[in-house]
């Protein structure tokens, strides 16, 4: 994109200890960029987005947000930044209104309470404002926190897995709405462990062991992937997987819930596998070729780094 960098990172190095978090990453994001970091538990991703806000000081490297250090200049920044945690992290003994009454007096926002029930009524909450945090449900509890992060008007905001534990009807919701603050200029970046959240996003940053494996588009990453794929259903399960890593070309089996997706070399096609699948006594409920999704792509990136 052909924005004004938003964050700069280069070299970036974070460490708990002896325990190295983040290695040597690099990372640009442009303003009207959505940016998502995928990974495993332990990939790096939320130490990358705590340095980047300014609440964590790095080892290693430079990390520059909206033209100034994240570090040395990180009070400042907050100004325009807005992080949204994994945890709820308000107040569950105040109302709706309450916890957004405090946000924005503490960054002394002008004319507050117009912005406030903007808010409030822009993330569904408006018939809410009266109720206690800790009687919020899940979903609820994360449109407050992300209305809270966006009162001072933040021309960033970083998310860290916001959207865990919620019910995937809130997800679709929740997108939609940072999908219309993004329409108005905002820039995201966002940790998330969900393949269909990354997909909304125009970049996706794949980490793993603290390193950045790919950062491409989703379409970008998909394509990528070697071979074809094939979506195999059939029993019983284990002589199907035996069987099927068994054929000459086959690249790798994965199950993805009740069916199992089998990457193959060029060359190898559906008859090849019904073959070898009759050959083994495996009863074949269906067979068919499928585009490959980011999760075949992911897998086949973490295993590539982790075989080298």
């Amino acid at each position: 994109m052909g924005g004004e960098t938003v964050i700069a990172v280069a070299g970036l190095t974070v460490r708990y200890g002896a325990a190295v978090a983040v290695r040597g990453l690099d990372l640009e994001v442009r303003a009207g960029e959505v940016v998502g970091l995928i990974g495993p538990d332990g990939a790096g991703k939320s130490s990358t987005l705590r340095v980047i806000g300014g609440l964590q000081r790095p080892a290693a490297g430079a990390v520059t947000v909206l033209g100034r250090d994240a570090w040395r200049h990180r009070r400042a920044l907050h100004r325009s930044l807005g992080y949204l945690a994994q945890r709820f992290a308000l107040y569950g003994d105040l109302t709706v209104d309450e916890n957004a009454e405090f946000f924005a007096r503490l960054y002394g926002v002008p004319e507050w309470r117009s912005r406030r029930s903007r808010l409030l009524e822009l993330v569904g909450l408006g018939g809410f404002r009266d109720r206690l945090a800790d009687r919020l449900s899940g979903g609820m509890r994360q449109k407050l926190a992300l209305a809270c992060a966006l009162l001072h008007g933040p021309r960033l905001l970083l998310l860290d897995e916001p959207t865990t534990g919620v019910d995937p009807v809130t997800r679709r919701e929740f997108w939609r709405l940072l999908a219309e603050l993004v329409a108005d200029g905002l820039t995201l970046l966002a940790a998330t462990p969900y393949l269909d959240e990354a997909e909304r996003c125009t970049r996706v940053v794949l980490m793993h062991g603290g390193r950045v494996l790919a950062d491409d588009t989703p379409a970008a990453l998909r394509a990528s992937l070697p071979g074809r794929v094939f979506e195999v259903a059939g029993s019983p399960r284990a002589a199907l997987v035996a069987a099927l890593a068994a054929v000459p070309g086959v690249l790798d089996v994965q199950p993805f819930a009740a069916r199992f997706h089998v990457r193959c070399a060029v060359g190898v096609d559906a008859g090849d596998l019904r073959t070898a699948l009759a050959a083994a006594g495996v009863t074949v409920a269906e067979l068919r070729p499928t585009a490959a999704g980011l999760e075949d792509a992911f897998l086949h990136l973490i295993r590539s780094s982790e075989a080298a």
